[in-house]
């Protein structure tokens, strides 16, 4: 790839897009273990707006800074008093989802896959961020819960939507009831975590770093194909998969696959 590396940081959260196509997106309020204050909503926000509009993008890591993932909301923020013109919950003021929800759920609407990498604590809304991933590294001792019961609440940032084919209906309800916590180590067999390392961030960076040397037009409709899967009917998901194939199949990106393989080589791809 012959673009140069990207930086772009709030105060929030940081991006670094590697001349690999491989964007380390990490949270950077580590002093407070990342917990979500309504600062970090609004940067979190920013920063995947940035990613979904970025050029030569590929493959995105997401880590925390400090001694953890992200701990979930600051309970500083229970006696936030609304100010009059904040939109209600129920206001869709990102397409589908609310303020709340978007910072976990666009993750899945990122064009590019996304690979999660927790560390030390990821409680209750930090869990719904990392479970927007397409694809979760987790410490075997990562201290994980979905927390939002023990403060008489519901998890409400997109768990619902993004626990679906993830976590078996009866283990999902037990966790969100009793808000228990469990390891990364745990959270494999649970479906929370896709792989479980001693160096999640490390891990992560391998798994995104492979994915970005494939055709980034084919991983990206696997993707939107993905996106559909549990929604869709056996029909439409048919018909998706020919339409997805045939927009590849002979284009340069796709020849160059073979050609790369048939040779041996590192392929050499035009980004989207």
């Amino acid at each position: 790839m012959s673009h140069a590396p990207t930086l772009s940081k709030n105060d929030r959260v940081s991006i670094e897009l590697g001349e690999d196509g491989v964007a380390q997106v990490r949270l950077t309020r580590g002093d407070k273990m990342n917990a979500l204050d309504p600062e970090m909503f609004e940067r979190i926000i920013e920063a995947g707006s940035v990613l979904h509009n970025m050029k030569g993008l590929r493959a995105v890591v997401l880590s925390g800074e400090g001694p953890a993932f992200c701990a979930g909301l600051d309970t500083s923020s229970f006696a936030r008093t609304p100010s009059p013109d904040e939109p209600e919950l129920t206001e869709r003021t990102y397409g589908n989802s609310n303020k709340f929800q978007q910072v976990a759920m666009q993750w899945r609407k990122l064009p590019v896959p996304v690979v999660a990498a927790m560390h030390g604590v990821c409680f209750g809304g930090g869990m719904q961020i990392a479970s927007g991933a397409d694809i979760r590294v987790a410490h075997p001792e990562t201290r994980m819960a979905i927390m939002e019961l023990k403060w008489g609440l519901v998890p409400d940032m997109g768990g619902y939507a993004l626990w679906r084919g993830l976590v078996r209906d009866d283990v999902l309800r037990e966790l969100i009831y009793t808000n228990r916590e469990f390891s990364g180590e745990e959270a494999q067999g649970l479906g929370l975590a896709t792989y479980v390392d001693a160096d999640p961030l490390a891990r992560a960076t391998t798994i995104a770093t492979e994915i970005a040397s494939r055709n980034p037009h084919a991983i990206r409709a696997a993707k939107r194909l993905q996106a559909g899967m549990i929604e869709r009917d056996t029909d439409a998901i048919l018909l998706e998969e020919s339409i997805e194939q045939h927009g590849i199949m002979r284009t340069k990106n796709q020849v160059e696959a073979v050609m790369a393989g048939m040779a041996k080589r590192a392929p050499s791809f035009e980004d989207v």
